[in-house]
């Protein structure tokens, strides 16, 4: 993966990234950006059974507060609204589903990786 030459990540890479780190701890990827039109899933993915819905946040700085603070109550709401979208779409509303977050940001040592926090089940 090429990240872009800004010496901030675009949102993309942002994704892409946390993609990666899902992965490497044993989620599946079924889908990036899934829009509807009330909202975007950043990532759709599977853990063992459960069909999990993920917004990736992404802050250069904690300047106006860290990327786990811009998940707001609105968000949530977009985000489930969203999610039943995808479910009736593919046929199942029944499906195991939670809502992840990866909230990542840049490193103060330019030689460090990005900083990682995965928070399982957000909302509850």
């Amino acid at each position: 993966m090429v990240l872009s030459r800004s010496p901030r990540l675009s949102g993309k890479d942002a994704e892409s990234l946390a993609c990666r780190y899902l992965e490497a701890r044993g989620l599946v990827l079924i889908r990036r950006n899934y829009r509807s039109h009330r909202g975007e899933i950043d990532l759709i993915m599977r853990d063992s059974q459960d069909l999990v819905f993920i917004e990736v946040k992404y802050r250069h700085s904690n300047r106006f507060g860290g990327p786990e603070e811009a998940i707001t109550a609105v968000k949530e709401q977009r985000l489930k609204i969203t999610a039943a979208r995808y479910l009736q779409e593919t046929r199942c509303p029944n499906a195991m589903a939670r809502f992840d977050a990866v909230a990542m940001s840049q490193p103060i040592d330019a030689n460090a990786g990005y900083s990682y926090n995965w928070i399982k089940n957000i909302f509850h």
